[in-house]
């Protein structure tokens, strides 16, 4: 008897902590990719309350997607130019017509941007995750 109760107490033990894992352990779970939710706009009540019922299949008339809601963040959008940049931009010019063809001119002068630049340049597209890191 004395000899069983230990022994009951050890299977009993090992019996509750492997309905614990799932064979793959903590890091083997699928999770949700936080870079991809997006945020829902919020509620509008319209002021004069003639609503109409949504078309099926309609795009929401609120909602933007992410890439356009970046776009506008970093280049302002639609919003019309400064006097700054139409006058950067009047200074420029027009460029030449054959420009894309004269960059590879070998009398074209060009200056090294060293190892890092052109690994950068190199890298693979994509998000980042098969990104390796070499030291």
């Amino acid at each position: 008897m004395r000899k069983s109760i230990p022994l009951l107490t050890l299977v009993g033990t090992s019996l509750l902590l492997a309905g614990c894992g799932s064979g793959g352990g903590l890091l083997s779970r699928a999770r949700p990719d936080e870079f991809a939710v997006q945020r829902q706009a919020p509620l509008v009540v319209p002021p004069d309350f003639a609503l109409t019922p949504p078309q099926p299949g309609a795009p929401r008339p609120t909602d933007a997607n992410s890439q356009q809601q970046t776009l506008d963040a970093l280049f302002g959008g639609s919003a019309p130019r400064s006097e700054i940049e139409r006058s950067t931009v009047g200074r420029a010019g027009t460029p030449a017509p054959g420009i894309r063809t004269a960059v590879g001119d070998p009398r074209t002068n060009t200056v090294a941007k060293g190892e890092v630049t052109r690994d950068i340049i190199a890298a693979p597209q994509g998000d980042g995750r098969e990104a390796q890191v070499s030291i």
